[in-house]
């Protein structure tokens, strides 16, 4: 019979059968049992907790009742276990309640029974054909679905280092023999390490959401990651509302005859309305993520049901279109108050009381349909917008994980914030001409006695009169602005995700 190396391990947790002991990951991965295939009449919890003592026993290489990190790697190389220091630290992080740097046989057991758990919910994922085997086209299926293209070799080679009967093809033992004390390293981590619209907030909301792995939504931990995520984009907006108001004032009233500079735009809003004035629109902007976020999320998901994919994760295409069509019915909802901040960093100091004032103003003077004013170039900057960033990020994102991706998917902080620094640049650049009608149309009605434009005649007299360099008045400080925000937004999700308990590294 053949006998893996991980088989003195895994044989310390499991029944004589061959089942799983004491973790709920009968079929479906969940329940709370802790009976394997065999039943509990020929596996009894005594008999299990010997198992288990002897293998703890055997990893407590100094007989002090408690695993570190050097038991850990001598005993797991004595079993013929090879793991890296980082691979042992992981391990002891997962499993220390506790927080003494290693761990006692209840904190032990748990964390065998909570990786098994992860482990079965990795393999269900992978496994796309539901036969109980992965094989080399499931691996490259999955990572395809996922945005990572790998070829069949490469699958396969990922197959040789679990596969110890020759079949090419992993079967759950075998997966459960080689990943068993080893931190869970492959598809979810991907997407937990690279996620993009829930960390990134560059004021323009319409990123493709971020996809969650199943262990994400099973523990709820998705809704933590939206709170972490608006309120670093909540942070990040109001640290950077200065260069966002001065571009929304360039957008509207700079041209040829009054070419508008940066330090020349700030002066005249202090001036004008003192340092205060400076944060002008900054509020509604801040409101604003929340339903916006929120409606974005639901109408996500519903789409993917829609869309009725057998996939857990979307193909980079069908994201693409549920991403934008959600990003479409969020904008749809929240739109009035694009229109208020435009207004409100425009106005003058005196001119509202506050939001409430301002639109109320906005409703008697205009009417409801002031309130979509440029609707239909926000409408269509989200295509350009969403898909571009979503096409550089990807890239960018393979080219790592194909080039530089040894031993994990984490490619640090800087790495990331690279990333989502160019694509989020690449995808304003794209869909800044649209941005710029946009805000002008919003703004319109704000100058006494202007005629009324549409989209189509405000492009042709900016282009008339201005050129086409007039399409990207404030680009300047649109881009000053991206890479503090996203560091800003970065290191507040980073320290919100603590607060909130989240813990996916």
């Amino acid at each position: 019979a053949r006998r893996s190396l991980a088989s003195p391990v895994v044989s310390g947790v499991l029944c004589p059968c061959g089942s799983p002991h004491g973790s709920a990951v009968e079929s479906g991965g969940g329940g709370g049992g802790s009976a394997g295939s065999c039943g509990r009449s020929l596996c009894e919890a005594s008999e299990q907790d010997r198992r288990l003592r002897a293998l703890f026993q055997k990893l407590d290489v100094n007989r002090d009742g408690a695993l570190c990190i050097h038991d850990l790697a001598v005993g797991l190389g004595r079993l013929g276990l090879h793991r890296t220091e980082l691979d042992l630290r992981k391990i002891v992080k997962a499993g220390d309640k506790d927080l003494d740097g290693q761990l006692d046989f209840e904190e032990f057991v748990h964390y065998l029974q909570d990786h098994e758990k992860k482990l079965r919910l990795v393999f269900k994922s992978l496994d796309k054909k539901n036969d109980g085997r992965i094989d080399a086209q499931e691996i490259v299926q999955s990572l395809r679905d996922l945005g990572v293209k790998i070829s069949e070799q490469q699958a396969e080679k990922i197959l040789k280092s679990m596969d110890k009967n020759g079949t090419m093809t992993i079967d759950w033992n075998e997966w459960r023999d080689y990943h068993l004390l080893h931190p869970v390293e492959n598809i979810p981590e991907i997407i937990l390490y690279w996620k993009h619209s829930t960390i990134f907030d560059v004021g323009e909301n319409l990123t493709v959401p971020d996809e969650f792995t199943v262990e994400e939504r099973q523990t709820g931990m998705w809704w933590r990651h939206l709170v972490a995520g608006g309120g670093a984009g909540a942070v990040s907006r109001t640290c950077t509302a200065p260069l966002d108001r001065l571009k929304v004032l360039m957008q509207v009233h700079a041209s040829r005859s009054n070419n508008m500079c940066i330090i020349g735009g700030f002066t005249q809003m202090i001036r004008e309305g003192g340092p205060r004035s400076l944060w002008r629109g900054n509020g509604i902007n801040v409101l604003k993520i929340a339903p916006e976020s929120a409606i974005k999320f639901m109408a996500y998901e519903q789409i993917k049901r829609f869309i009725g994919t057998d996939q857990e994760m979307l193909r980079i295409h069908e994201r693409l279109l549920a991403g934008s069509l959600a990003g479409a019915i969020a904008q749809s909802s929240i739109y009035p108050m694009e229109v208020l901040k435009t207004r409100m960093a425009l106005r003058k100091t005196g001119q509202y009381s506050g939001m409430l004032d301002c639109a109320k103003n906005i409703l008697a003077k205009e009417g409801m349909a002031a309130f979509y004013k440029g609707y239909i170039p926000n409408m269509l900057g989200i295509i350009p917008y969403a898909g571009i960033d979503l096409a550089v990020y990807e890239t960018l994102k393979n080219t790592w994980l194909q080039r530089y991706a040894v031993n994990s998917a984490d490619p640090g902080v800087f790495v990331l914030l690279a990333c989502g620094t160019i694509s989020s640049t690449c995808g304003q650049l794209a869909s800044y001409p649209l941005a710029l009608v946009r805000t002008r149309m919003q703004a319109q009605a704000s100058v006494e006695g202007a005629p009324e434009v549409t989209m189509r005649g405000l492009f042709k007299h900016i282009l008339k009169t201005e050129g086409a360099f007039g399409l990207y008045r404030g680009l300047a400080p649109n881009f000053m602005k991206v890479i503090p925000a996203v560091s800003i937004s970065y290191v507040v999700y980073e320290n919100l995700k603590m607060t909130l308990g989240v813990d996916s590294r």
